[in-house]
């Protein structure tokens, strides 16, 4: 099956991207230029076959007044189980993707938008032909064809578009879903499974008196990154779970543009995690609140058992500071004073007053109302999957760690390492072999001071304006999953870290991680299996569409 049009437009750019950077990646760039047409290759052979097509729709997001103008992902199942797909009735969300370990997969993307759209499959190791670079994105009308083997270990992840400056618009409209994968090793547990394996899409949206998306207007906004009004779970407002009293397991995704959670309970019982972005943890973790950043996912293991029939159990987002520019916490009272001093403005473009609930603030998520009781239910296990702990010893780059330096000025794009995204560009240190381990620094970057690159200071700490505008944010990773090794406070804004620190899960492996202002963070990152170019960016999505993004070229 091959696409439908040759773009002569998009065809231009992709040879003239070829031709700008041949010198250093030639190889993997020629191929591509060569592969304009997309077909299912005859040597693959699936286990899984599946057409998606995104397209305008109209959802019931309310229970009254007029659908919503939405993008949307619908999808059928040509080859394999048919429970490879779980559709959510009247949403926008596109169905769950269920895969298992081991599978062959191949998805047939159809383009019935007015503009270009690709697929981002967040969180899986594939090949960079099917890993949603932006180059691929393809125009209305066209098809393009995805296939990967299924390399990740049991755990949540998700997929959405990837289209270059579109991709905050088009996730905002409704481009995106979950992908819950399974392996052996967690067959084995007794986790919770069926309709005790529950989904929750954490997103925020604003909305007009006629049910319509209302989105930001103007750089400022942009620059502090969108925040609506209404909490959606799952694509819906004030979402309450009828639960039985008993072990459920919680797959919590943060699928907001920028908004970043804290999640607690209103009666203050601590949460127990059992699995990160990547999948499993080695070990159930507790915390009394967790910190989910865009891009993140958490699961939860929920216990009803013992409470009361009739009682409600609500989850918030509780209130924290620093992770906004000071001038920004000082006009909404540091995230501590509710609905802060600009509360639900509306409009988009008052630049630093945010529209919307501000970040930082406390609101409700949802409620769990206790409506059965049961006697059966799993224990929590003690030990959950093996997980090999990377360290220095394993990387090739110990005493030189690859820098991602995060800067943020006024009347600037974001950057990182002082530059901005460019399709086909990249430096010395992001070219990365084959097969190596290393050692990657995330760091904000501090102005006035010049180290390698012509970069600014390749380390941590913040001053000068750039120190005003910092902000905390999400940085993903394309490709393989990664550890963090470290965390540490270099800068000044220590109590505003005493608001969030303790809700950071550093075992198991992540592919997005939050880095509050001033703070340094060391991960360990494999780079195996697949030559090509894999982005790297901070998943605030409108500073990623802003030009917050690079990628690594592996060779």
């Amino acid at each position: 099956m091959t696409t439908k049009t040759d773009n002569k437009r998009r065809q231009f750019l992709q040879y003239s991207a070829v031709g700008a950077a041949a010198s250093f990646f030639p190889q993997i760039l020629l191929a591509q230029a060569k592969q304009v047409k997309s077909y299912a290759t005859a040597n693959f052979h699936p286990d899984v076959e599946i057409e998606f097509t995104t397209s305008k729709a109209f959802v019931p997001i309310f229970q009254q007044g007029p659908k919503t103008d939405v993008f949307q992902y619908s999808a059928r199942v040509l080859k394999g189980p048919q429970n490879t797909l779980q559709t959510l009735k009247d949403n926008y969300l596109g169905p769950i993707l269920k895969l298992n370990k081991g599978q062959k997969v191949r998805v047939f993307f159809n383009n019935k938008l007015d503009e270009p759209s690709v697929i981002h499959w967040h969180g899986l190791h594939v090949p960079q032909r099917s890993d949603g670079h932006p180059m691929y994105a393809i125009q209305p009308g066209e098809q393009f064809v995805y296939e990967f083997e299924v390399k990740n270990r049991a755990g949540t992840s998700f997929y959405h578009s990837h289209t270059h400056e579109r991709t905050a618009t088009q996730v905002y409209k409704g481009l995106a879903g979950l992908i819950q994968i399974s392996d052996d090793e967690e067959q084995k547990l007794d986790l919770p499974s069926g309709e005790y394996d529950v989904p929750m899409v954490l997103q925020d949206r604003t909305f007009d008196n006629r049910n319509q998306l209302r989105y930001l207007r103007g750089m400022r906004s942009r620059m502090m990154g969108f925040l609506g009004e209404e909490i959606l779970v799952n694509g819906k407002p004030n979402m309450r779970f009828d639960v039985k009293t008993r072990a459920y397991r919680l797959r919590v995704l943060n699928g907001s543009n920028s908004r970043i959670y804290k999640l607690g309970w209103q009666d203050g019982t601590p949460l127990i995690a059992i699995g990160t972005d990547a999948g499993l943890l080695e070990k159930p973790v507790t915390k009394p609140y967790i910190m989910l950043a865009p891009g993140e996912r958490v699961e939860l293991w929920l216990d009803f058992s013992g409470r009361k029939l009739g009682s409600e159990l609500v989850m918030y987002s509780l209130p924290h500071s620093g992770t906004m520019p000071m001038m920004y916490e000082r006009m909404h009272g540091g995230g501590r004073m509710g609905m802060g001093m600009m509360g639900r403005m509306g409009g988009g473009g008052m630049g630093m007053m945010s529209s919307g609930i501000p970040q930082g603030s406390q609101f409700k998520i949802a409620s769990f109302r206790i409506s059965q009781k049961v006697s059966d239910s799993p224990e929590l296990p003690d030990r959950l999957v093996s997980i090999p702990r990377l360290t220095e010893k394993d990387v090739n780059n110990r005493n030189n760690p690859i820098p991602i330096a995060l800067r943020m000025m006024p009347m600037m794009s974001p950057r990182l390492n002082g530059m901005s995204f460019a399709m086909n560009r990249v430096i010395p240190l992001e070219e990365v072999e084959l097969g190596s381990i290393k050692k990657i620094k995330i760091f904000h970057e501090q102005m006035g001071h010049m180290g390698r690159g012509g970069m600014g200071m390749m380390g941590g700490g913040m001053g000068g304006m750039g120190g005003m505008m910092a902000m905390a944010h999400p940085i993903h990773l394309h490709g393989q999953q990664y550890q963090v090794s470290s965390r540490k406070m270099t800068g000044p804004r220590l109590d505003d870290y005493a608001t969030v620190s303790e809700g950071f899960i550093t075992e198991g492996w992540k592919d997005t991680v939050l880095v509050m202002p001033g703070e340094e963070v060391e991960i360990i990152k494999p780079f195996q299996d697949y030559k090509g170019l894999f982005l790297y960016h901070c998943h605030n999505l409108e500073h990623e569409d802003l030009g917050m993004m690079r990628q690594f070229y592996v060779g």
